[in-house]
């Protein structure tokens, strides 16, 4: 527990009335009107909440250490008006979905307009409660929920229910989100989690761990498909480059690992495979917006047009829900680990199966099966 020797709930209870001393969801508003909500762990780990743009992550640090990029002028309130590049804070989530996830592109049977990666980012959160409490002798846990609704007259009728939950001296991020369609027809669900990392974390010579087979999307990533790994130096005009994985992971509880590591930290991601099977890596190592992507999905971001065609898009019949479970933990002393980063990750050999993930269009860098 991170030092935590002095922590159990008999000593807290003896030295403290309030437990907001050492975890804590604190509400606030800045001067541009934007609503933050400033979680506090003693773990050393502390990062903001934007209930106006769909209760995503925004700044997040551990121990003073930054672990994402943050756009200039962040965080914005949301405005329909400008596009979906212009309204990106950068921050350490931004959730991508709930009908479209990709470029932007008119809908082949509707003629619909649709902005790169959906609505959800600009969609505010409701109902937000907080609630904290022991969950054993050791553990005492403060969860922020609340709702997020995507809905349009004659369209879609969607409700997210959002849970982020942090335990007191645990340098880890809990999500737990519920999606539902609460509309009378079949809707496209495509959601993807944007998760961005900058410096420090992310820098010359840090390391994606996945044990994974590769898949470039372009001929852009082709070209920086022997170092897909491994991040390079911040250059100038650097094109981005995206990989697709198809990740091992354990058949039993269908958990799914990734870390992204420096020589001295580094962050481990885990999801539930069984409801988000792809795996999409975002490297951008451009100068100045020195910003690259985790990004585990129930789709990849090639757009709902594409998706259809594909086989790849995800129909929710009305009144079906999903569950999707994410985790993302602080790793320390990197250089210290008994084993190697591999071990982080597990030792699973069986990739998540064709029929879940998808990607017999593309072509593997290797095989890996």
């Amino acid at each position: 527990m991170n030092d935590f020797d002095w922590w159990d709930k008999s000593s807290v209870q003896q030295h403290s009335l309030d437990m907001r001393q050492f975890v804590d969801f604190r509400q606030a508003t800045l001067l541009n009107g934007s609503r933050i909500i400033e979680a506090y762990n003693a773990s050393g780990l502390t990062f903001t909440l934007l209930p106006d743009r769909g209760l995503d992550i925004w700044s997040a640090w551990y121990k003073g250490h930054p672990l994402t990029w943050l756009a200039p002028g962040s965080p914005r309130l949301p405005d329909w008006g400008q596009t979906w590049l212009e309204q990106f804070n950068g921050g350490l989530l931004t959730t991508c979905g709930l009908t479209h996830v990709g470029p932007p592109e008119v809908d082949e049977i509707t003629g619909a307009k649709r902005d790169i990666h959906g609505k959800y980012t600009r969609l505010p959160a409701t109902n937000i409660r907080i609630e904290g409490d022991w969950v054993n002798d050791d553990q005492y846990a403060m969860t922020l929920s609340a709702d997020v609704v995507q809905s349009s007259l004659f369209g879609e009728q969607l409700h997210l229910a959002r849970r982020i939950k942090l335990l007191a001296g645990d340098p880890t991020i809990y999500v737990r989100d519920t999606v539902t369609n609460l509309g009378d027809t079949p809707s496209p669900i495509m959601l993807l989690y944007h998760f961005n990392l900058g410096y420090p974390l992310v820098q010359k010579g840090a390391r994606l761990i996945s044990s994974s087979v590769v898949y470039p999307r372009d001929e852009e990533a082709w070209k920086g498909v022997e170092q897909w790994g491994t991040y390079e130096p911040a250059l100038p005009g650097f094109a981005e480059q995206v990989f697709f994985h198809r990740l091992r992971h354990d058949t039993d509880t269908g958990w799914a690992t990734v870390a992204v590591l420096n020589d001295s930290y580094g962050l481990k991601f885990g999801w539930d495979a069984s409801s988000l099977p792809y795996f999409t890596q975002w490297k951008n190592t451009r100068q100045g917006m020195y910003v690259n992507g985790i990004e585990p999905g129930n789709c990849i971001p090639e757009g709902q047009n594409a998706a259809r065609r594909s086989g790849r898009l995800r129909m929710f019949e009305p009144g079906e829900s999903q569950t999707y479970i994410l985790e993302l933990s602080i790793v320390e002393n990197v250089a210290k680990l008994p084993a190697s980063p591999e071990s982080l990750i597990g030792a699973s050999e069986s990739l998540v199966p064709n029929t879940y993930c998808n990607l017999t269009d593309y072509t593997p860098y290797f095989s890996g099966e």
